[in-house]
């Protein structure tokens, strides 16, 4: 079996130096070059052709977001971060997501040969499922890019197909404080996740987001959807109410769930065990939809790599609730939907520039027929 091979790309020795050794440790994978900045990088990826390369955010002679803006545009290829645990570095990974890299690691600021060390599996495993993703190519400034793109993936080095926008969507009014929107995501879902929610309504209802990701990089994500997005975005804090035209995504290392407390639903953030390896875990929210919103809820599966969610979707189909699943053309990652669509837990397979407007005809279809109002 060939290995998955990989470029590293970082100014500091030491990281190289250590990435590589972690890679060369894998029997599946091989470091085949390690470049100090971006125009090194440029000879090596286009000499040594590999599968994956590692690209730090920050880098001299050229900013590693130009390097992977004129990567994406004019060789896609798959692209795994390597972040700073800093505010700052969550703002540039998460446009480094937009650009089309697949995936991030974060290094601490500090202690960082002995972090990326601790890191090896997850950098490895990102490796891994970064070199099977579908990769899309980023258009060029001014050109007529796909409407809906920035969110779907063609085959690696061919152009996103064009799609058909999400039609323009008026407002819901009363049945959007009868039900509650479930979305669950992992690799590829920053931007799958968007494009759902710049798609919806003001007065929508609350939408309750597991989104793999670390602590320290969700808050930058809920900002940067709440610029985007008609409904407002945040954090989820411990306790809060859970209201219509709001979006609440679970914080980086905890588990977000659903509560009710008399006639709310609220918000429970907790820290405890991963869960499918997972904290947040799609698996912990979904759970409590099933249990505590039944009928009311609508879940939606996200790209992502794993089973995470699976079981827990299919709960909340046997509870009543409707379920949309991104289809495997418009995936980063066709795992997550796959195994919910296994589990036998989808009412409907779509591309992910339908889903909101999938969403919201079934709100209006349904209209009266919640159980709850809160």
């Amino acid at each position: 079996m060939a290995k998955t091979t990989v470029v590293v790309v970082d100014d500091s020795a030491l990281v190289r130096s250590i990435l590589t050794e972690i890679i060369n440790r894998q029997p599946d994978m091989q470091c085949i070059g390690a470049a100090s900045d971006p125009l090194v990088a440029r000879e090596m990826i286009r000499n040594l052709n590999p599968d994956v390369i590692t690209l730090d955010v920050e880098m001299p002679k050229m900013d590693g977001l130009d390097f992977l803006q004129r990567l994406m545009r004019l060789r896609p290829m798959p692209v795994v971060m390597v972040s700073t645990l800093t505010e700052r570095g969550a703002e540039v990974t998460l446009k480094a997501l937009e650009l089309g890299a697949v995936d991030f690691v974060a290094k601490p600021k500090i202690g960082v040969a002995d972090g990326i060390r601790a890191l090896a599996q997850d950098i490895t495993d990102k490796i891994r499922i970064a070199a099977k993703a579908q990769i899309r190519r980023l258009h060029a400034p001014g050109a007529a890019a796909a409407p809906g793109a920035s969110g779907t993936a063609a085959a690696t080095g061919g152009a996103t197909p064009p799609l058909k926008p999400a039609s323009p969507i008026a407002s819901l009014g009363r049945l959007s404080t009868e039900k509650i929107i479930f979305i669950g995501a992992s690799t590829g879902g920053t931007e799958a996740t968007k494009d759902v929610l710049i798609n919806l309504p003001a007065d929508c209802p609350a939408v309750c987001i597991t989104q793999h990701m670390p602590a320290g990089f969700t808050r930058s994500y809920a900002a940067r959807l709440d610029g985007l997005c008609k409904i407002r975005v945040k954090e989820a804090q411990d306790g809060e109410r859970i209201l219509p035209g709001h979006g609440y995504i679970a914080p980086g290392g905890m588990h977000f769930s659903v509560e009710r407390s008399g006639a709310n639903y609220i918000a429970r953030v907790q820290d405890g065990e991963a869960v499918n390896r997972h904290k947040p875990s799609v698996e912990v929210l979904f759970n409590s939809a099933a249990r505590v919103v039944g009928q009311n809820a609508l879940g939606i599966m996200l790209t992502g790599m794993g089973a995470d969610g699976a079981k827990a979707m299919k709960a909340m189909k046997d509870a009543g609730s409707y379920n949309l699943v991104q289809d495997e053309a418009t995936c980063v990652v066709f795992g997550m939907p796959r195994e919910a669509i296994n589990a036998g837990a989808a009412d409907e397979v779509l591309p992910l520039h339908q889903i909101a407007t999938r969403l919201i005809e079934r709100l209006r279809s349904t209209s009266g027929m919640s159980m709850n109002r809160v």
